[in-house]
C-alpha cells in the first residue's frame, strides 16, 4: 500500500501539488494521467524517495519494493540474456530462470540471435527494452512505468498489455495511449488543478466525473455570484433609510459571511484543424511494385503496390525496424526506391511529419519564424494563432528552438504541418510527445480533414478510430484492405497466440514450429496455462460483473430521477427539472457505455475460453470448449 498525505510541491514558483492525497491499496493498478507538466514524472520521483516533497508525505510499508523504468543506460553483464536474468529475484532454479528471463525478452521483441549479443550493441530502443525486461523479472511490490510503449512496437505493446494485466502487485501507468492504459488498469488516478483524484474505472469514467463537478462548481459559483449581486443591490438601495437600517445590517452580515468561489481558469489544449488544398482526382499517389533495403542482399520489403485515394486512411503498422519510417520517406520522395515507381496526381500537395524531421529545426529561430518559413503566405497573423493552437501563446511564440522540449519541438513540427496547403498528410508517429487530451484533438483534426492521411502508429485507439486501410510490415509489407479489427480478426500478427502466454508457458522460443518441448517443459506449460486462464477468464468475468451492477444502479437512478422529474414538473422547479433532465441523460450515455463494454467483454470472455480450450487440448489436459475455471 501507498499512501500519498496532503502532499505540496512547487518549482520556481509554479504550483505542481497543493494538497495531492491518494491511497493506492493491495493489488490495485492505477493509471495516472494529467497534462503534460501537470506533475505525473515528478509523482514517481516522490514515490521512489528521489526528491522530497515540500509540505505532506508519502508513505510505504517496511521491506516494499519500488521498481521503475529507468531510461540510464548501465549494463554489468555480457550479454543480453545475462543482463536480463540479474533481474530474477526468489529462489528459483537456474533453469527456470533461463526460462522466465527468455520468455520475457521474447514477449519485448528480441529473438535468440539476440541473447548472446552484448547489451550495447542494440539499438537506444532496444536497451531500454531489456531495461524494461530486467524490472519486470525483478518483480516488485509497486511498479512505476513511465511511457513503457514509446519504445515498443504495436506487438511487444500488445504483449506487455496482457503481461500487466496479470501482474500481481501495485502497478502505477502514465501512457499517452487511452486504450492500452484502460485495458490494463483497476483504477485512474487524475492530476487536475494541483490535486490529485482517484477512481475505480477508466479514464473515461474520470474525465466525466471531473466535467460534471465543474459544471456544478461554475452554477454553483455564478449562483452565489447573482446572490452576492442581489444583496449588493439590497444594501445600496436601502442604507440610508432608518427604517431599513436592521434589515441592512442583517444583509451586511449575511454578505460577509458568504464565501466567493474563484472562477475556474481555462485549461489550454490543442485545438486545430490541417490546411486543405482543394483536390479534384481520385488518386493523389500510387506506388507500383516498389522495393527497398539499405543492403541490395537484404530487402526490407519488396513488390509493394499502394494506391492512395482523396480520403483515405491508411494506417502503416508492423514490429520495429522493418521498414516503416522507411516507407513514408520514399513515399514522400525524400528517398528513391530500389525498383518500382512512385507518382502523384498533378495537384497532389504533400506534408510529411516524422520524428527525425526535429533535427531541421533551425535552433536560432523561434516558434513563430519556424511556423512562418512553411506558410505559403506570410502572415504573422496567422502564424500567431497557430503557435497557439499548439499551446505556444503569446511571448511563448518568441521561444527559441534550441531551449524546447522534445514534445515542445514535436507541437512546433505540427504547427509547421497545418501551415501549409495539403490534401496528403504523411504523418509518423505523430502522438509521441503528446498527452491524451492533444491525441484526442489530434484524432478528431484527422476525421475532418478532406485529404488523404498515411500514418505510421503503435497505438491501437488510433488505429480504431481511424484506419480505414491498412500496410502490413510482419515479414515483409503487404497492403490488407479492411479495418484493424478486420485485420485481428482475419489475420492477426505471427506468432502472437504464444507471447501474451509466453511467461511460463515452457518454450524459451516464444514462436510456434520450434524444437519440440521436453516433458518438464510440458508440464510448466500446462501449469502456467491453466494459472493464467483462472486470472484471465477470473478477470473478464469481473469485469462482465461491475458492467452489470453499474448498469443496475444507473437503471435505478434512472427510475428514481423520473419519479422526481414528475414530482418537480408538477412543482414548476425549473431548475430542478433541468438538472434531472441533464442527469437522466448523463446516466443513459453511461449505461449505453457500459452496455458495448458488456457486449465486448462477454465476445472477448468467449473467444479467450475457446482459445485457452484449444491450447490445453494440444497439451492433453482437456477437450476444446470445456471450461473448468
Amino acid at each position: 500500500m501507498v499512501q500519498a498525505n496532503c502532499i505540496i510541491k512547487g518549482y520556481g514558483g509554479h504550483m505542481l501539488f497543493n494538497g495531492a492525497s491518494f491511497t493506492l491499496g493491495a493489488g490495485e493498478r492505477a493509471g495516472l494521467v494529467g497534462r503534460n507538466g501537470s506533475g505525473k514524472t515528478t509523482l514517481f520521483r516522490l514515490i521512489m524517495g528521489k526528491e522530497p516533497p515540500d509540505e505532506g508525505s508519502i508513505s510505504v510499508p517496511r521491506d516494499y519494493r519500488v521498481g521503475h523504468l529507468s531510461q540510464e543506460i548501465r549494463f554489468a553483464a555480457g550479454t543480453v540474456l545475462a543482463e536480463a536474468m540479474l533481474g530474477l529475484m526468489g529462489d528459483h532454479s537456474l533453469e527456470s530462470q533461463d526460462y522466465r528471463a527468455k520468455a520475457i525478452l521474447m514477449g519485448l521483441g528480441f529473438d535468440e540471435g539476440d541473447f548472446s549479443r552484448h547489451p550495447l550493441e542494440l539499438s537506444g530502443g532496444f536497451q531500454v527494452r531489456l531495461n524494461l525486461g530486467k524490472l519486470l523479472l525483478e518483480g516488485p511490490n509497486l511498479l512505476l512505468l513511465d511511457e513503457p510503449t514509446n519504445y515498443l512496437d504495436i506487438v511487444s505493446s500488445r504483449w506487455l498489455g496482457q503481461f500487466l494485466r496479470n501482474w500481481k502487485g501495485e502497478l502505477i501507468l502514465i501512457t499517452h495511449d487511452r486504450d492500452f492504459m484502460d485495458a490494463v488498469t483497476t483504477h485512474t488516478i487524475g492530476i487536475h488543478r494541483a490535486r490529485t483524484r482517484k477512481i475505480a474505472g477508466s479514464t473515461h469514467k474520470l474525465y466525466e466525473q471531473i466535467l460534471a463537478e465543474e459544471d456544478v462548481y461554475e452554477r454553483t459559483r455564478a449562483n452565489g455570484e447573482k446572490k452576492r449581486r442581489e444583496l449588493e443591490e439590497f444594501i445600496n438601495r436601502f442604507r440610508a433609510q432608518a427604517t431599513r437600517a436592521r434589515a441592512v445590517q442583517s444583509k451586511i452580515k449575511g454578505l460577509q459571511k458568504k464565501d466567493r468561489l474563484d472562477r475556474l481558469s481555462k485549461e489550454k489544449g490543442l485545438e486545430f484543424e490541417f490546411n486543405y488544398a482543394p483536390h479534384e482526382s481520385k488518386w493523389l499517389l500510387r506506388a507500383e511494385d516498389i522495393s527497398f533495403g539499405y543492403r541490395a542482399a537484404d530487402p526490407l520489403f519488396g513488390d509493394l503496390s499502394l494506391s492512395v485515394g482523396r480520403k483515405d486512411r491508411i494506417a502503416v503498422i508492423g514490429r520495429n525496424g522493418q521498414g516503416k519510417t522507411t516507407l513514408l520517406k520514399l513515399l514522400a520522395g525524400e528517398m528513391k526506391p530500389d525498383r518500382g515507381s512512385i507518382s502523384y496526381s498533378g495537384k497532389t500537395a504533400l506534408a510529411h511529419f516524422g520524428q527525425t524531421n526535429i533535427s531541421r529545426l533551425e535552433p536560432s529561430r523561434t516558434v513563430e519564424e519556424e511556423v512562418l518559413d512553411s506558410m505559403t503566405e506570410h502572415r504573422r497573423g496567422a502564424a500567431r494563432s497557430i503557435c497557439g493552437a499548439m499551446l505556444f501563446e503569446g511571448d511563448d511564440a518568441l521561444k527559441k528552438i534550441s531551449v524546447l522540449s522534445g514534445g515542445e519541438k514535436s507541437r512546433v513540427l505540427l504547427g509547421r504541418l497545418i501551415a501549409q496547403p495539403a490534401n496528403l498528410l504523411l504523418l509518423d508517429e505523430p502522438t509521441n510527445h503528446l498527452d491524451m487530451e492533444s491525441i484526442d484533438a489530434l484524432v478528431e483534426a484527422i476525421g475532418a480533414f478532406e485529404g488523404a492521411v498515411i500514418m505510421v502508429t503503435h497505438s491501437e485507439m488510433i488505429l480504431r478510430a481511424v484506419a480505414t486501410r491498412l500496410v502490413v510490415f510482419d515479414g515483409g509489407a503487404r497492403v490488407f484492405e479492411g479495418t484493424y479489427e478486420d485485420f485481428l480478426r482475419q489475420a492477426g500478427w505471427k506468432g502472437e497466440e504464444a507471447a501474451p502466454l509466453s511467461y511460463g508457458n515452457g518454450r524459451p522460443s516464444g514462436k510456434g514450429g520450434g524444437k519440440a518441448a521436453n516433458r518438464k517443459d510440458i508440464r510448466r506449460v500446462k501449469a502456467d496455462l491453466i494459472t493464467m486462464r483462472s486470472r484471465v477468464l477470473g478477470g473478464l468475468q469481473e469485469k462482465i460483473k461491475q458492467a452489470e451492477e453499474e448498469i443496475i444502479a444507473l437503471e435505478e437512478q434512472v427510475e428514481n430521477d423520473n419519479r422526481a422529474l414528475i414530482s418537480a414538473s408538477m412543482k414548476g422547479d425549473g431548475e430542478e427539472i433541468k438538472r434531472l433532465s441533464k442527469s437522466t441523460h448523463h446516466a443513459k450515455e453511461e449505461m449505453e457505455a457500459l452496455f458495448a463494454q458488456l457486449a465486448a467483454a462477454t465476445e472477448e470472455l468467449e473467444t479467450r475460453r475457446s482459445e485457452f480450450g484449444t491450447r490445453l487440448a494440444e497439451l492433453g489436459v482437456e477437450r476444446p470448449g470445456i471450461d473448468r475455471t
